[in-house]
């Protein structure tokens, strides 16, 4: 079973996005038989059979095992993968795209980035898993508060600075056989509980 799996192809989302699909898929993580997901997620052994050969249809989930139990043959499913995340290429004529957008204060533009991210990083995933070769990554994930919308604004900048001095630094378009990477970096506002009181300034100083 794989960790992640993107899904690129639209038929196969839309497959994958039905709410008690995805109770079976996470359901079946740990391999189960029809009337053990039925009795997880409450819901009929019939009406789960149903969805389970559509998610079998769709490469979703895979057959584990067969048992016999007394005249009959009980399948034991598991899904394919223990997460699933849908590419931006699911839909690719309605996908943002990154060249529509220049400002590094787009939240349209940094979503369109996101999306690229999803989609690039995915094949990437998927060809290394082919070739058996690990997959050169890098990523950092840090929360941290500002006191004001000018601090914001100056670590912005600061930061902008910093990333485009070391790119400087170490960007090597001439040495043969370089490989090329893509950096991306954000920030954005942490979603906020809903029982949290709602932010003042709305980040619009």
């Amino acid at each position: 079973m794989k960790d992640i799996e993107v899904i690129e192809d639209p038929r196969i989302a839309e497959v994958s996005l039905d709410p008690m699909r995805s109770q079976i898929l996470e359901s079946l993580v740990e391999p189960a038989s029809a009337s053990t997901v039925a009795g997880r997620i409450g819901a009929p052994r019939q009406k789960i059979n149903y969805h389970l050969k559509a998610l079998e249809s769709a490469g979703l989930v895979q057959l584990v095992e067969e048992r016999r139990k007394g005249n009959m043959t009980e399948r034991v499913m598991q899904s394919s993968a223990a997460s699933y995340l849908i590419s931006p290429l699911a839909l690719a004529s309605m996908a943002p795209k990154p060249e529509k957008y220049s400002d590094r204060f787009s939240a349209f533009w940094l979503l369109a980035l996101a999306g690229r991210l999803v989609t690039e990083v995915g094949k990437l995933i998927v060809g290394a898993v082919a070739a058996r070769k690990p997959l050169a990554t890098f990523a950092i994930d840090a929360e941290l508060s500002f006191a004001s919308a000018r601090d914001r604004a100056a670590f912005a900048q600061e930061l902008s600075a910093v990333v485009d001095s070391l790119v400087e630094k170490y960007h090597d378009a001439g040495t043969p056989g370089a490989r090329r990477h893509r950096l991306v970096v954000a920030l954005h506002p942490e979603l906020k509980n809903t029982a949290e009181p709602a932010d003042k300034d709305q980040d619009h100083e």
